[in-house]
């Protein structure tokens, strides 16, 4: 296992609950960030999609059809269909061609039904984001402690070019409820122009309680909005110490995928670990990767209890997560949020 002494820059590492506690509950529901909460998580995330008649609902993609019911929904059928999102050829049910009510009719499922159990499949509904801040404001209160909001703007360049744009609707969203505005709050994107965007709203006022978070995809993919231009910045190049320089200008941190801090070698165990952590401290950004999931088919070869994938691997995840707070992450991403406490509690 990788030793490295590199430190983070933010005050206390943080424990994201990645889409609620989504290796327990599903994704991107109340239960889901219930558990995140009473699990330890310092922020729960909602992705961020638009309905037809403009609301904000928490889903990971506007492709409702892996992770609701809607297929069983025969009134429905007829909505399926095929899309071009973000570049790639998409099938299903799209959020924007259902109204808020339609989609309230909807309930979840397991996104992983081959690895993680289907209990608790039909029980949920979809959350507004509105819902969301009010819930959080709640457990705030029961629990005595703030709880932050780490909200990502899903499809940013799609939504605004069916003319449901999202960055000006979050923010107003965030300034109607009382709990935003002073609660700690981190914006994401895959996407670049709007987070410079929102750069320069936020700077026109005062809302230091927000911050910006640029994520980074797969090394040679280029952010959408910059690949519907002829652009060919690649995530790569913005991971370069001048890339991270120019990211610094308008956000406040990245989230790169965690191979890009410790790779693993082609036997799946851990390689060395590379140059961005130390890179994106220098350039004065935090790095909040993506995403600790405690399955041993998503861990370290090294680190896997046993030999079924879908073991729910305790000691490997803690392992995992203890080898990047060695390499000076300043918070994390996490499917099981109290595996991530315990790790950092630990320490």
């Amino acid at each position: 296992m990788p030793v490295i002494t590199e430190k983070p820059i933010a005050a206390k590492v943080l424990v994201i609950g990645h889409r609620g506690a989504s290796a327990l509950r599903p994704e991107h529901t109340l239960a889901s960030y219930t558990r995140a909460i009473a699990d330890g998580a310092d922020f729960i995330e909602p992705d961020l999609v638009m309905t037809k008649d403009g609301v904000m609902v928490a889903r990971h993609e506007n492709e409702i059809g892996s992770t609701t019911d809607v297929a069983a929904h025969p009134e429905f059928a007829a909505r399926r269909t095929r899309k071009s999102i973000d570049g790639e050829e998409v099938s299903g049910w799209f959020s924007e061609d259902f109204t808020l009510a339609e989609l309230k009719t909807l309930r979840a499922r397991e996104r992983l039904p081959q690895l993680r159990s289907t209990q608790y499949d039909g029980q949920f509904p979809i959350a507004t984001l509105d819902e969301i801040i009010d819930f959080v404001a709640a457990e705030s209160a029961v629990h005595g402690r703030v709880i932050g909001i780490i909200p990502e703007i899903k499809h940013g360049t799609y939504f605004r070019k069916l003319g449901l744009p999202m960055e000006d609707a979050l923010l107003a969203t965030l300034a109607a409820n009382e709990y935003t505005l002073s609660a700690p709050l981190e914006i994401q994107s895959f996407e670049i122009g709007n987070l410079k965007y929102l750069r320069g709203k936020l700077a026109a006022g005062d809302r230091s309680n927000i911050r910006l978070l640029q994520l980074l995809g797969d090394d040679e993919q280029p952010p959408h909005d910059v690949a519907a231009v002829g652009g060919k910045l690649s995530y790569a190049q913005m991971m370069t110490p001048a890339g991270l320089r120019e990211v610094a200008v308008y956000a406040d941190a990245i989230g790169p995928n965690v191979r890009a801090i410790i790779p693993l070698r082609p036997d799946g165990t851990f390689a060395e670990p590379t140059a961005l952590v130390r890179d994106a401290h220098a350039a004065g950004l935090e790095l909040h990767p993506y995403t600790f999931r405690p399955e041993n088919h998503f861990l370290p070869k090294h680190l896997w209890q046993g030999s079924d994938p879908h073991t729910f691997n305790e000691a490997g995840s803690i392992a995992e997560i203890r080898a990047y707070l060695d390499a000076g992450i300043d918070g994390f991403f996490t499917d099981a949020p109290a595996l991530g406490r315990k790790a950092l509690d630990e320490c």
